[in-house]
């Protein structure tokens, strides 16, 4: 057992039900990589399965020491909030170099809360006690900095220009747009106006955002997140949206197909192939996609 980690044995056909907040809890499948889940510190990624990746990108950051003088008299006025993935990519980067950060500047360690989440289908991007719940978090890390417990503002995934310029912006002037514009915006509209207000502005966001969002994952991850909630018809229209924005990928419609399908519009879900295959004659993953959808 690894010093200060709890080590959570489960199966895939169990799941997650983690009430106690022990910090740094471990959760091990058979044959897969271990991670972490709930709430976390430096402490849990600097044992065992993590360290070999934080303290690497952590030793090797070469910190901007003249903005580091700039953040760090004005970073102490904040709490923040960092989710992020023990198995993810972009974690694995970006949480040693911020770490590395928040001390060159003494940040107090109080004032830092660390979220870790799964990606397992059945609790995506999601931790035990749901601290992530009604924040969007999408992509992750996602880091989110408060003050006078409002949000103030948040960096998504990775840095716009470097972190410690991003956060110098936030904790300073805050003309700062993170990344994946649309999915804050469509958020947003769903939180302020709920299904029905995104639906009158589909075709707004539609002629606003062409050619301007970078791929059509941006809205399937959000899509996703929206499933995983039970937000079905909300999940739908984002669905629908991504297939608008980017009409020449076969991938939107399959995965908005496929979500109706699974929640009892079997006709429509083969109407929305159907038309995609007429689009892409040669596409084999659609032609495939269609005879699933029939046989069920």
């Amino acid at each position: 057992m690894i010093k200060n980690i709890t080590t959570l044995i489960i199966t895939l056909a169990i799941s997650f039900h983690i009430h106690a907040q022990s910090i740094n809890n471990e959760v091990t499948i058979e044959g897969e990589t271990p991670f972490l889940l709930g709430k976390i510190d430096k402490t849990g990624l600097t044992s065992g399965h993590y360290n070999s990746w934080f303290s690497k990108n952590y030793d090797d950051y070469k910190i901007d020491q003249a903005t580091i003088s700039e953040l760090k008299s004005k970073l102490s006025d904040f709490n923040i909030t960092l989710f992020m993935g023990t198995w993810c990519g972009d974690s694995k980067k970006e949480v040693p170099h911020f770490y590395k950060i928040l001390e060159a500047c003494n940040f107090p360690k109080e004032q830092l809360t660390v979220i870790a989440v799964s990606r397992k289908p059945y609790m995506y991007k999601q931790s035990p006690n749901h601290d992530e719940a009604g924040l969007n978090i999408h992509r992750v890390p996602t880091i989110i900095f408060y003050k006078n417990r409002t949000e103030v503002n948040r960096i998504v995934e990775h840095p716009v220009e470097t972190l410690e310029k991003d956060m110098l912006n936030i904790v300073t002037k805050n003309n700062y747009t993170s990344n994946y514009h649309i999915v804050s915006k469509v958020h947003n509209i769903l939180k302020d106006d709920g299904l029905n207000g995104l639906k009158k502005r589909a075709k707004k966001l539609v002629k606003s955002f062409e050619g301007k969002v970078s791929s059509m994952f941006e809205l399937n991850t959000y899509g996703r997140i929206l499933y995983a909630n039970n937000e079905i018809e909300e999940a739908l229209e984002v669905f629908k949206l991504n297939t608008k924005l980017f009409p020449d990928n076969p991938r939107t419609y399959m995965s908005l197909a496929n979500t109706l399908g699974v929640n009892g519009h079997s006709k429509k879900a083969v109407d929305v192939i159907e038309k995609a295959i007429k689009l892409f004659p040669d596409n084999k993953d659609l032609v495939e996609n269609l005879e699933a959808l029939k046989s069920k």
